[in-house]
């Protein structure tokens, strides 16, 4: 497949390294040199200097014959017109467009992205992605990372383990025998820093991270299995009233079981925004780091903080601050990866990645095959795909253990019309079936095999 991105930052540069691990023709676009020399000395991709939403530049990348354009740079009118080039004059096929401004995704423009206005095909908005996320993680205070799929029926659990863990030194084939009710299943570890998909004999130790398929209804039983204690969260506080922050206080506010939820934010305007558009939330408007303020918020008393501001360094410091006075959790927002080794270390509970989980949106629109959703795991160490099983896959019509995946890919779920389940080796996997894989990132390109069908769902 012959794709165009164009933005080589963060985000450019994880798509770019992933499809041009999986040998694609890939070339890079961006105005600034050292970005682009940097994608194309370290990666197998070709670098292009220029504004991507110039003709010419989008000339000299090869939109001629391009399959697929992703536009994520910096500017959405950027993104936007580039995908309007791309379609006006090139005639791709397939375009995808990061927007940030919230305004552009509201509902009573929908009609401008269509094919005779703005030509573009997939938007993905990080924000509320990032929103999502932090949803999720507040849902499942006791895990580091986490995901659902199959519309929520199945739960994606990062898992620290620790010495009171009762399952420590128990070969995984084992659990089955212990707990034969449980819709639970270990698809991958992470020891010493090295992510792996387990074999049934491998045995589980403290200091490892695991991560878990569930069956939803069974997320508070899988925990504790694991030795985390749940915890209704009931008070929560936000640092940052931005368009994170107040996506997430929306969130709250529209759930059934009241949560109490206060915003801390720095500049006032945006605290004035964000005071006007809730209803039964508390903005206040301080430093988020300061402990006047941290104990007018009563912090100290919250369930959980999440520090959502713009700078990665602030939602550190905040969420270091918030777990000394005595709160008792911190997910912060983290930009950039190399932080995240930090987070251990300065007790911080989870913490979000806008980048990874921009880059699993995009993919998912990407992946060969019926996908319907991609979740990166760690540094695209690893994925998790979700995707419809096609009539002429090969994997359609055998049982999970006649089925030649690769050592680093486990079936962590399967959907088999309303039914929800855990495959074991006796299950058979049939046509329109949705199954749920793990998959280590060396291994997507055999998963992808297995899944594709024929250029109709590329």
């Amino acid at each position: 497949m012959k794709v165009i991105i164009c933005g080589a930052g963060q985000v450019g540069w994880q798509i770019a390294r992933h499809l041009a691990g999986e040998r694609n023709d890939v070339t890079v676009i961006d105005t600034n040199p050292e970005l682009v020399r940097r994608a194309s000395d370290l990666l197998d991709v070709k670098g292009v200097v220029g504004f991507a939403s110039h003709p010419d530049v989008l000339d000299r990348a090869g939109a001629r014959d391009c399959d697929l354009i992703i536009a994520a740079t910096y500017s959405d009118e950027v993104n936007m017109v580039t995908c309007q080039v791309a379609q006006s004059v090139f005639g791709v096929t397939r375009k995808i467009a990061r927007l940030r401004a919230q305004t552009y995704m509201a509902p009573q423009y929908a009609d401008l992205y269509r094919r005779d206005h703005l030509p573009i095909d997939v938007i993905i908005s990080p924000e509320r992605e990032v929103a999502d996320a932090a949803i999720q993680r507040l849902l499942a205070p006791a895990t580091f990372d986490t995901e659902s799929f199959l519309s929520g029926a199945v739960q994606l659990l990062g898992i620290a383990l620790e010495e009171d863990c009762p399952v420590l030194d128990t070969p995984l084939r084992q659990l089955n025998d212990l707990f034969p009710t449980l819709g639970a299943m270990v698809v991958g570890v992470r020891r010493e820093g090295r992510l792996f998909a387990p074999e049934p004999g491998d045995q589980l130790f403290a200091g490892d991270q695991i991560y878990v398929f569930t069956l939803t209804q069974d997320i508070n039983r899988t925990l504790e299995i694991f030795g985390k204690a749940t915890k209704k969260q009931e008070r929560i506080t936000i640092i940052g009233g931005g368009i994170v922050g107040l996506g997430v206080a929306k969130a709250l506010e529209a759930r059934s079981d009241r949560v109490r939820v206060k915003i801390i934010e720095r500049d006032r305007a945006t605290a004035e925004e964000a005071a006007d558009a809730l209803e039964r939330t508390i903005v206040l408007h301080g430093d988020g780091m300061g402990t006047e303020m941290m104990e007018e918020a009563n912090v100290a008393r919250a369930d959980a903080v999440l520090a959502v501001t713009d700078d990665d360094k602030t939602n550190i410091l905040a969420s270091v601050r918030a777990k000394q006075v005595g709160c008792k959790m911190a997910i912060s927002l983290v930009n950039d990866p190399t932080l995240v080794p930090l987070m251990a270390t300065l007790d911080i509970d989870a913490y979000i990645n806008p980048r990874a989980i921009t880059v699993s949106s995009i993919l998912r629109h990407i992946r060969h095959g019926k996908v319907r959703g991609v979740y990166s795991i760690g540094d695209a160490e690893a994925e998790i795909i979700e995707a419809v099983v096609l009539s002429t896959s090969p994997i359609a019509g055998r049982m999970v253990r006649e089925i030649d995946f690769p050592e680093g890919v486990l079936v962590g779920a399967l959907r088999k019309g309303e039914r929800v389940m855990k495959p074991a080796g006796d299950t058979k996997v049939e046509e329109n079936d949705v199954i749920v894989l793990f998959a280590l990132s060396k291994d997507i390109p055999e998963v992808e095999r297995l899944l594709q069908v024929s250029i109709d769902f590329f």
